[in-house]
């Protein structure tokens, strides 16, 4: 898949290749999940516009995007089959102002359609522990950007944390990130990575089985007990590798976070950090040296479309709009 390809500059071959993608077995009703093609069919005449359907079953009407991160959107499908494309082939991000150049959208619209395909690349709820009996997971934790507000230091007596960051992260947004060598990295952006919240998350999204690396941080002790083997490297005394003990995997996924958090997208408000750690995991774990091509990395994208929404305004308890 290159940018000279009909998905790209006609709105029918996107719309054809998105029902390939969503409907490989046949259409399936998002209204009430009918999968019965005799009672699904294709409405046609001059009071239809290609590509909606009519379910049998609950009477409803659907196109490709309903119960998608499409919804309701007034951008061109193949618009969004080139964005999809685009971040999922840009292994450090693509950002929304080069979309919007690209794209020949608004910037306000192509940040937010960036965010709903970020959505999208989420996995979904389904989704089981990492790791496994013979596998290797690492865990470490990081701290990119600032908080939006001064965070108190438990070891400076709830006075902030010192400037410089020698007490501590120095007010930086956490992020706690497990990789499976070979396989996939989920990361989490805990609002303080204290011993309970990590210990939590590594618990919650590694199996049993796995064998858990680290390195000497106090914030992984106690996890002997729950899997097969938990070992660290020290890397207060220059020690890296030890055997097949070391954390150097997870490094190198840090290590590309941060190249495309900072030489691509530059700023990240707090509440958008998960996006954006769900954007670097989903090309981490369809990247090429899985087998994954752009155009398989961007199948597997669209594969994730459903099922998920994200609106420009929320609702608060009173009906009021709130935009975010």
């Amino acid at each position: 898949m290159n940018l000279s390809d009909p998905r790209f500059t006609d709105v029918t071959a996107a719309r054809t290749w998105l029902e390939s993608q969503r409907w490989a077995d046949g259409w399936v009703c998002p209204h009430c999940g009918n999968a019965d093609q005799a009672k699904i069919r294709a409405l046609a005449g001059k009071s239809h516009r290609p590509g909606v359907y009519q379910c049998n079953e609950c009477r409803e009407q659907f196109t490709v995007t309903v119960g998608t991160v499409m919804e309701r959107s007034k951008i061109p499908l193949n618009k969004w089959v080139m964005a999809m494309h685009l971040m999922s082939a840009s292994k450090k991000g693509m950002s929304a102002h080069q979309l919007h150049r690209m794209l020949g959208v608004t910037y306000k619209t192509a940040w937010f359609l960036a965010h709903r395909i970020r959505e999208a690349m989420r996995p979904g709820p389904g989704a089981g522990p990492i790791g496994g009996e013979g596998k290797i997971v690492e865990a470490d934790e990081t701290y990119f950007g600032k908080t939006e507000e001064a965070r108190p230091s438990p070891k400076r007596k709830g006075l902030p944390y010192t400037k410089g960051g020698r007490s501590g992260p120095s007010n930086k947004l956490a992020i706690v990130s497990l990789v499976e060598r070979g396989g996939s990295v989920r990361s989490f952006h805990p609002g303080v990575a204290d011993k309970v919240a990590v210990t939590a998350i590594v618990k919650e999204n590694i199996a049993k089985e796995s064998k858990f690396f680290t390195d000497e941080s106090r914030l992984y002790t106690g996890l002997s007990a729950h899997f097969v083997e938990h070992s660290t490297v020290k890397h207060s005394v220059g020690e890296y590798v030890r055997g097949e003990v070391h954390s150097n995997t997870i490094e190198g996924y840090f290590s590309i976070f941060k190249r495309g958090m900072k030489g691509i997208y530059q700023h990240c408000a707090e509440k958008h950090l998960h996006r954006y750690l769900a954007e670097f995991d989903f090309r981490y774990k369809h990247r090429t040296k899985l087998g994954f091509s752009d155009y398989e990395r961007t199948c597997q994208l669209a594969q994730g479309l459903a099922g998920k929404r994200l609106t420009y305004r929320r609702i608060d308890e009173a009906g009021r709009h709130l935009h975010g």
